[in-house]
Parts: C-alpha cells; sequence; structure tokens
C-alpha cells in the first residue's frame, strides 16, 4: 500500500483540535440517540463517516428521526463522559500545561459535546458544535441549519478561521476530519475506536491504539517530548 502523502508541516502545533465521536469519546452521539430508529440512523452515520454521503445529505434527515429531547441530549452527554477514550483527559492536560490550545470540533450536539469538554478541563469557548433547539417542553424544534458543521465542507471553514493553519493539528476519526488534512500543519487519524479504510488508507498518520495518548508523538516535537518528561509523574499523560 502506497502511504498517505504528508501535508503541512512538522510539530510543533500552538494549537491541537479534536473531533468528539469515536476519538474523544467511544461512542457516536447521534446514534445513541436513536432509539427506535437506531439501525436507521447507524446505517446513515456510518456512510457520512465513511465518506460514502455528503454529511449535508443525512444530518437533517438523522435528527428528524430521533427527535432528540433536552433531556435525552443531556443523558447523551453523560454517556460522552462515561464512554471518555482511555488516556483523553491526560492528554488535554498535558497539552495544555504545554501552553497549548486546545479545541474540540465536531458536528455533534453543542449540549451534550459541552458535558465532555467539562469534563476534559476544556473551556466553553473552545467548543465548536451544532446547537440545538427545544420547545418549553423540552421536545425537539430544529438545529442550526445555518451551522458550517453539518456539511462536509464545514470543519475546513471553520478551521480556516482559527489562525495561521500550519499551527493546526487535528485528530479525527471520519471523513470530514480527513478532509482537512491538506489545509492544516497535520491531521493524525484515529483509529482507536473504529478504523474507517479510506480515512486510515488517506492518513499520513494514523494510531490504532484504543488510547490517546499514543496521539502525542505525532503532536509533540522532540523538544516538548523530552519537557514532558521532565514533569512530575502526576501531570504526566
Amino acid at each position: 500500500m502506497t502511504a498517505a502523502p504528508e501535508h503541512g508541516a512538522p510539530p510543533p502545533f500552538a494549537h491541537i483540535v479534536f473531533d468528539c465521536d469515536s476519538t474523544l469519546s467511544a461512542i457516536e452521539g447521534i446514534d445513541e440517540l436513536a432509539r427506535a430508529q437506531r439501525a436507521e440512523i447507524a446505517r446513515l452515520t456510518e456512510r457520512a463517516m465513511a465518506g460514502e454521503l455528503r454529511l449535508e445529505e443525512v444530518y437533517g434527515r438523522r435528527l428528524e428521526l430521533a427527535q432528540p429531547t433536552a433531556a435525552r441530549i443531556a443523558a447523551l452527554g453523560r454517556q460522552y463522559v462515561e464512554t471518555c477514550v482511555p488516556g483523553a483527559r491526560e492528554t488535554v492536560r498535558v497539552l495544555q500545561q504545554l501552553g497549548k490550545r486546545v479545541s474540540i470540533l465536531s458536528g455533534g450536539l453543542r449540549p451534550a459535546v459541552m458535558v465532555l469538554a467539562r469534563h476534559l478541563g476544556i473551556p466553553g469557548e473552545e467548543v465548536f458544535a451544532v446547537e440545538v433547539f427545544h420547545d418549553e417542553s423540552g421536545a425537539y424544534d430544529g438545529y442550526d441549519v445555518l451551522s458550517a458543521l453539518t456539511r462536509d465542507d464545514g470543519k475546513p471553514r471553520v478551521l480556516a478561521g482559527f489562525g495561521a493553519p500550519r499551527t493546526i493539528a487535528l485528530v479525527g476519526d471520519g471523513a470530514t476530519d480527513l478532509r482537512c488534512a491538506p489545509s492544516i500543519g497535520r491531521f493524525v487519524a484515529f483509529a482507536g475506536v473504529v478504523a474507517r479504510a479510506k480515512v486510515v488508507e488517506g492518513s499520513a498518520h494514523v494510531v490504532r491504539e484504543n488510547d490517546l495518548r499514543a496521539t502525542l508523538p505525532f503532536l509533540l516535537s522532540p523538544a516538548e517530548r523530552t519537557l514532558v518528561a521532565t514533569l512530575p509523574t502526576s501531570a504526566r499523560p
């Protein structure tokens, strides 16, 4: 197999961005919201994440099928925390200790993603996800249809607003994450939860371990890795 081309620049990177579903957490949030429609929604999710369907073709359809109430989305936030990928908190902590900006960039629903962000110590202003609306009874009442993150090209568009692209590294598992690779410093495919063939084959850097700490060698320079080794044991990833 021919190795995927390397884009961008080598570390160090000033800004590390993580996808949420199947990267920071071991679940796909929309599938968990599905209940009776789970099989159909999971099929649409997998086809979109594998790059077989454009995200905008399935985004609204999945939510219409799921009809997620406010209570159910709050429960999803707790599920995100309960299924947090091993090493996620430690990875975020060491990156922050090195002075890096750490963000979450997700096509997931912002109220649920925010719960995981708080668990990981990532501030709310660094969470980029899709707003969802409910009526006074808590029933589903739509989502932000103008959000770029509901579209296939949304993540590159959001990343373009973050500043110097060569200083940004992104860790994710899906086709929408891989789409960002040519326009940033580095893309790391995280296959520790789900290994999506097109994403793995199209990525120069792949992590197959089910532990987010395995991404650090791809995100840190040799000097930074040496610095991490000097941290007190309690502060190391």
